[in-house]
């Protein structure tokens, strides 16, 4: 027998953890837009199972097209949203980057960056992380 496992919604006017991550994802690209980069495509996935996903792919202003992780955590315990970016989650997002990159038929420069967006709803921090790691 086949059963369908229905999500229970969240009680209104509770803040979800997709909620928090939509909204870090905002902050962010605001906050890189006022420092000169523009947005090319916001939740570039992979098609298929165990591909990876692209918070923000930009463009800087010169040229280099920009692959931004964000990460959102409301405290620092754990290591805080630094801490979450493993090295899985780093060989996800390049997996994913190579395959947006598919598209081009020449390879324009391109760096992987990170915002870490920390703190509660309305006192958050953010940290922006150029470069952040590289494709090995």
């Amino acid at each position: 027998m086949w059963f369908s496992k229905k999500q229970a919604a969240a009680p209104t006017g509770q803040i979800t953890t997709k909620r928090r991550g939509d909204a870090a994802e905002a902050l962010a690209r605001a906050y890189l837009t006022a420092q000169g980069l523009r947005l090319v495509e916001a939740n570039f996935n992979t098609p298929g199972r165990g591909g990876g996903e692209i918070d923000l792919v930009m463009r800087a202003p010169d040229g280099t097209l920009v692959f931004v992780e964000v990460r959102q955590r409301s405290t620092a315990s754990h290591g805080g949203a630094g801490g979450s970016i493993t090295h899985a989650k780093q060989r996800r997002i390049i997996f994913a980057a190579r395959h947006y990159l598919m598209r081009f038929a020449s390879l324009p420069p391109c760096r992987f960056d990170v915002v870490l967006v920390q703190g509660p709803v309305g006192e958050q921090t953010i940290e922006w992380l150029p470069s952040a790691f590289d494709a090995y």
